[in-house]
């Protein structure tokens, strides 16, 4: 749809833009209405830069603060933040106009020994980002520790068995035992990456002590068969929102996929003819292939010709509905469960107890633990092992009577 510009006058030095950022818009799925107030934001920040002798080259971060600062205090009621101007940031840096978006220099020894051992995580270990960050926050403390007093340098040539230990045996009691197990994991990552790196002379991964865990302890929490049911019928498929919620929440539960699996997938992980369906692994840099139940591909498939926004950025399945219309995050697979889960009255529910509600109900319906363990395509059985405590029948028939008493 064609925006009229003359209802939208942009004038000063990027008024030459303004064409090109309201088809932009409009192809990133903004409304009429989005658009021209965003051309109206356009317009504003277009005369600041001509009152300010600046150039659009000078546009930084800084600057960007300081012109919506300038906009608050005039009055203006919409689009005041700094998020608000990142389709116009988007736009100009996309066409190489405006500066990048500024992220803070790495300085420092410290920070320097976390941004290399930030890319042996990601590029020789094949962990995630987000797994990455998580590793070099748990680290910092530690390597903080060998950084002298001036900050000028980090003395891990010294470290020993005993700074180890003494790290671990003063940290990890005060944190919760996933977060304590976490830390040992990332302290011995982080000593194998020292050695290999030369760092250190000789390998201090075996000083890490054990922390005791509660792994395997607890009962997986899975919804009944009913409860699956409600969750499923709370979407209102005859809405774009509620087809593609549908759609999400049918592959949670009837393939156990994690939240990142479900956000990964792309359209042409979908063999439609073979009947199978392509997971990129959210643990690792690795693919399996999984059966697409008949139901799962008509869930999908109603909401590809329904529901998806045509202007969807990218190759991914699942999109928002609002503009932009960019790949729902990790963060947003989960929040659609635990939406249906509030509109069903159930207590706050999360991506993952979908996962244990679909090998739970698997087990119910005969099938064995290998055949579970493939389906959630866990490494290791010992992880699948856990379901075995939700078998009740299967437990009630190796259960021996209680001394004394009278069967």
């Amino acid at each position: 749809m064609l925006i009229d510009l003359s209802r939208v006058g942009v004038s000063g030095p990027l008024s030459a833009f303004a064409t090109g950022f309201a088809d932009h818009m409009t192809r990133q799925g903004y409304n009429p209405h989005q658009t021209r107030l965003h051309l109206l934001l356009l317009n504003h920040l277009s005369n600041w830069l001509a009152s300010e002798g600046l150039v659009v080259g000078e546009l930084r971060t800084k600057e960007v603060e300081r012109f919506q600062l300038s906009r608050d205090e005039a009055g203006y009621s919409f689009l005041r933040s700094i998020r608000a101007m990142q389709p116009i940031l988007g736009y100009l840096r996309g066409l190489g106009i405006a500066p990048p978006a500024s992220s803070p220099p790495v300085s420092g020894v410290l920070e320097a020994a976390l941004a290399r051992y930030r890319g042996y995580l990601i590029l020789e270990r094949g962990i995630r980002n987000a797994s990455a960050s998580r590793y070099i926050e748990l680290m910092r403390p530690f390597l903080q520790t060998k950084v002298s007093p001036d900050g000028l340098t980090l003395d891990l040539r010294s470290l020993t068995a005993a700074d180890v230990i003494s790290f671990v045996v003063t940290n990890c009691p005060r944190l919760s035992p996933g977060t304590a197990g976490l830390t040992v994991s990332a302290l011995r990552s982080l000593l194998g990456f020292l050695y290999v790196d030369g760092v250190i002379d000789r390998s201090l991964v075996s000083a890490v002590p054990t922390v005791p865990g509660r792994r395997l302890t607890g009962l997986p929490k899975g919804l009944a068969a009913d409860q699956v049911q409600r969750l499923l019928a709370s979407c209102d498929t005859s809405t774009r929102s509620g087809c593609r919620d549908f759609a999400v929440l049918t592959m949670l539960v009837r393939l156990g996929l994690r939240a990142g699996e479900v956000a990964k997938l792309q359209l042409e992980h979908i063999d439609w003819r073979g009947g199978e369906i392509v997971i990129a692994h959210s643990k690792g840099n690795r693919a399996e292939r999984l059966p697409l139940p008949a139901d799962v591909g008509e869930a999908i498939a109603a909401y590809l010709h329904h529901s998806r926004p045509a202007s969807t950025q990218g190759r991914m399945v699942f999109a928002r509905i609002t503009a932009p219309h960019h790949a729902l995050t990790t963060g947003a697979v989960t929040q659609i469960v635990r939406h249906a889960g509030e509109r069903c009255g159930f207590e706050p529910i999360h991506a993952h107890r979908l996962r244990h509600t679909a090998a739970t109900l698997m087990l119910r319906g005969g099938a064995s633990l290998p055949e579970i363990g493939q389906l959630l395509r866990h490494r290791n059985a010992i992880t699948t092992s856990i379901y075995a405590k939700v078998d009740r029948d299967a437990l009630r028939s190796i259960a021996r009577p209680w001394p004394g008493v009278v069967a």
